[in-house]
């Protein structure tokens, strides 16, 4: 499998970009947007410098990287002679449909379809294609280039066959895969996203403050980073459609979403992409100044 196609050119679509064309793949990478597909470029660039300042690569990796990625703005060039595609467009159930009834049509029977969804059915999703077999969830972690892991999710028809396949391709980016099944949230949001909502209904109920919060997580659960930034890195709306999907999915009440977030995100407030959520960004994210209005 050398020729990748890439659908989305957002923060998790670069990120998956990057890696396959830093590991030898030949990438086509998708987006309506021209602007965003510039604009990706020159995040991966940025990025492909960061490491040739810490030695990892030389100049010639960056440029064979770069080399190794072609844009488009139109689904059906950026999938010939796709060997897999990887989806990592908006976190909504209607586009995601859309794109792979598309796919559908626009592949052959062999490409493997996978989504990077943090918590859409894997199983609804291949409902709309012709070879449900070849559906598959790859859920890379951000920032893409730097986590290691990839929850490789099996639909109710994913094969074997497809599932061993890309579970190797996970390995040879320098990832590790760990396969789960088809329930909502799989595990890395099953587990997550209820303590951010946790801790977000803590703030909300006034038990402590945004910084409190966080560095008790931090410090005493030595978490890397506290619930709360965590949210805003993740995106607040990007948590809510997953507590959503989790609510929607379970049918139990520890699921619902915390009335302060529902607020925020409704205010746009939704954390780094819109420049505050819990802490404000406008500066950037070294020197995190607590927002200081939770009503």
């Amino acid at each position: 499998m050398k020729n990748v196609t890439v659908i989305g050119a957002g923060t998790m679509g670069n990120g998956i970009a990057h890696v396959f064309a830093q590991n030898g793949y030949i990438v086509n990478l998708v987006d309506v947007s021209q602007g965003a597909l510039d604009k990706a470029l020159a995040t991966i660039g940025k990025n492909l410098d960061r490491l040739i300042k810490k030695e990892v690569i030389d100049e010639a990796k960056k440029n064979a990287t770069l080399d190794a990625i072609t844009t488009h703005t139109q689904l059906k060039d950026g999938v010939t002679n796709s060997d897999i595609v990887v989806e990592a467009a908006t976190e909504n159930i209607d586009l995601k449909l859309k794109i792979f009834k598309e796919l559908s049509d626009l592949t052959t029977d062999k490409t493997i379809l996978a989504t990077n969804t943090s918590s859409i059915s894997i199983t609804k999703v291949a409902s709309v294609v012709k070879n449900p077999e070849n559906v598959i969830g790859m859920h890379f972690m951000n920032p893409v280039p730097i986590m290691k892991l990839v929850e490789v999710i099996k639909g109710y028809s994913t094969s074997a066959e497809v599932t061993k396949t890309v579970m190797e391709l996970s390995k040879n980016l320098g990832k590790i895969p760990v396969e789960v099944n088809d329930y909502p949230g799989f595990v890395a949001n099953r587990i997550l996203m209820p303590m951010i909502n946790e801790a977000i209904c803590s703030l909300f109920e006034g038990v402590a403050g945004v910084a409190e919060i966080d560095t008790v997580m931090k410090l005493g659960m030595a978490h890397p980073m506290g619930p709360l930034q965590l949210a805003d890195f993740i995106g607040l709306d990007v948590c809510l459609a997953i507590l959503e999907v989790l609510h929607d999915g379970f049918g139990q009440p520890k699921y619902a979403p915390c009335p302060l977030l529902v607020n925020m995100v409704t205010a746009g407030n939704l954390g780094i992409k819109s420049g505050k959520g819990f802490y404000d960004h406008t500066h950037g994210t070294k020197d995190l100044i607590v927002a200081d209005n939770f009503k």
